[in-house]
Formats: C-alpha cells, sequence, structure tokens
C-alpha cells in the first residue's frame, strides 16, 4: 500500500469550450509535483465532478497515470449518496488502477449515524484497495459523528479520513478515539497547521494547487517540532487562503491557476461559473502581495 501521510492536491479540472484541458492538466501538475505535492485525488468536489462524464472520468484518471506514473498516489474520488452507484464506480477505480477510493458522506438524503456507517462498510468491504472517509459537512449536511468513525476504523480497507470542517478539537478527538495509525488528512486548509498539530499526517489540499511548497513546507515543520515556525508562516497566506474559498470551490483556485498561466482558461461547468471581476482583482492582488505573482 502507498503511503498516503502526505501533501495531496484535490485536483481541478480544466476546461476548454467544453472540453477537458489535458494539455493545461499536464502543465499544472508537474508545477505542483516539482514543487513538493507527494499525490492528487482525481473526480473529487475540486474537480466539478457532478459534471464530469462516465468516459470523461475513465480518460481523466487514466492520463494522470500517464503523467505521473506508478509510484505517486493517485486517489479516486468514487462517493455519492447511493451506496450501489458508490460501490460501482469503487470498482471501477479499483479496475482503473487507483491507489485508493475517497468516499464522500451522502448528501442530500440525511442518513442517521447507522445508516452512515452501513454505507461505508459496504463500500469498503466491496474493493481491495483502501477506503477513505471524506467528512464535509459544509456540503453534506450531515457530518459523521467521532463514534462512528472510530467504529469505521475498525472495518478493513478503512484507512482514514478527509475531515474538512475545519474544527481542530474533532479532529484531536477522532485521533483519540481512532488511534495514531488512523490517516488523518485535513480537508481544510487554513485550519491545516493547527490540524498537524494534534497529530494530523496530511492535507487534501485546495490551496496546494497556488502554494504547493507551502503546503508541503508546514507538514516538515511541523514534523520537526517547528509549529510556532509553521504558524507564523501560514498566517502570511492566511488572506490568500480565505479568498480561494470566497465563492464556492472551485471557482476561486479556477481563476488563480489561470492567472499563474498553468492553466489557459478559469472555464467551469454549469450551474458553477467564473469568479467574478471585483473578487478576481482581489485574488490577483493577495496573489501579488505573497509573491505568488510578480
Amino acid at each position: 500500500m502507498k503511503n498516503f501521510k502526505g501533501t495531496f492536491t484535490a485536483l481541478l479540472t480544466p476546461f476548454k469550450n467544453g472540453k477537458i484541458d489535458f494539455d493545461s492538466i499536464e502543465r499544472m501538475v508537474k508545477h505542483q509535483l516539482s514543487n513538493g505535492v507527494d499525490g492528487f485525488v482525481v473526480n473529487g468536489t475540486t474537480a466539478e465532478s457532478p459534471t464530469l462524464t462516465s468516459s470523461e472520468r475513465i480518460e481523466l484518471f487514466k492520463f494522470m497515470r500517464k503523467i505521473v506514473g506508478d509510484k505517486i498516489p493517485l486517489i479516486m474520488g468514487t462517493g455519492s449518496n447511493d451506496t450501489a452507484k458508490t460501490i460501482a464506480e469503487s470498482k471501477e477505480a479499483e479496475g482503473l488502477g487507483a491507489d485508493a477510493i475517497l468516499v464522500v458522506v451522502p448528501y442530500y438524503n440525511k442518513p442517521p449515524q447507522r445508516g452512515l456507517f452501513a454505507h461505508f462498510k459496504a463500500i469498503a468491504t466491496a474493493v481491495n484497495i483502501p477506503t477513505i472517509l471524506y467528512n464535509v459537512p459544509g456540503r453534506t449536511i450531515t457530518s459523521l459523528a467521532t463514534e462512528t468513525i472510530r467504529d469505521l476504523s475498525k472495518v478493513q480497507g478503512v484507512i482514514g479520513i478527509k475531515e474538512a470542517t475545519g474544527k481542530v478539537d474533532f479532529a484531536d478527538e477522532i485521533v483519540k478515539a481512532c488511534g495514531r495509525d488512523f490517516v488523518m488528512l485535513s480537508g481544510d486548509d487554513g485550519s491545516y497547521v493547527e490540524f498537524l498539530g494534534v497529530g494530523g499526517h496530511g492535507v487534501i489540499s485546495v490551496a496546494s494547487h497556488v502554494i504547493p511548497k507551502q503546503m508541503a513546507q508546514w507538514k516538515s515543520w511541523v514534523a520537526e517540532g517547528h509549529i510556532e515556525k509553521a504558524r507564523q508562516d501560514i498566517a502570511k497566506y492566511n488572506d490568500l487562503i480565505n479568498l480561494l474559498f470566497v465563492e464556492a470551490n472551485p471557482i476561486p483556485v479556477k481563476k488563480a491557476v489561470q492567472l499563474m498561466g498553468l492553466i489557459d482558461s478559469a472555464e467551469l461547468r454549469l450551474p458553477l461559473v467564473e469568479l467574478g471581476e471585483t473578487e478576481s482583482a482581489k485574488l490577483k492582488n493577495e496573489m501579488r502581495k505573497v509573491g505568488v505573482l510578480a
């Protein structure tokens, strides 16, 4: 099994004239790898997964594997609010060669905790690759409880969680309930250093599109016992990170990566639309301020 304790980018999907822009993907991915990113999530929320077709998901994953090779971990987002559909897509991901699956808490239908346990257990036991839970109540409404996460951590195949509430106390509870071997990945860039401080192992990040070197550096500093140094450094980027979430992800980050010249277009698929002029100007100014743009 590959190492999932690191800096992972929740990869966006560049579009040009309605089609996936593979040249931009290659440029963007190579930039991130050269700046310390350890791996990628394909077909996650940031990838605009709800608007990708089945054939596009497959083509996207195959292209990513071709670019990064076999040594770089690729996690495939397969979650939905339909357990049977998620199982089918998770088996597909396994067949494609994904190193793990990322499965979001079911959205809209609001299952109780016992339903969440049954959902994730059914998925994890249906495949032979690791399952990473994804808790993001800001998008799903329903949240995994500490006790449910603890119980799921004992299910064969469930190796960790992407915890995106931004609540460091909750992350601390999970670490204490599940033990140090349970992979803890932050899904909230702004609280990342504090998350590492309570035993987090890494991140599945949006900001790593823009500041990959810094995201990797903070993890190293905390591991070396220099958490205060990491706190002081992330403070320099707080405004930038906030601007990357000023509208629904991935609207702002697409604009940021376009401004960096890594993708040709900030185009999104409806119902998402490009970042407006006022917010784009604020983002550009902040990127200049922190040295991301000249």
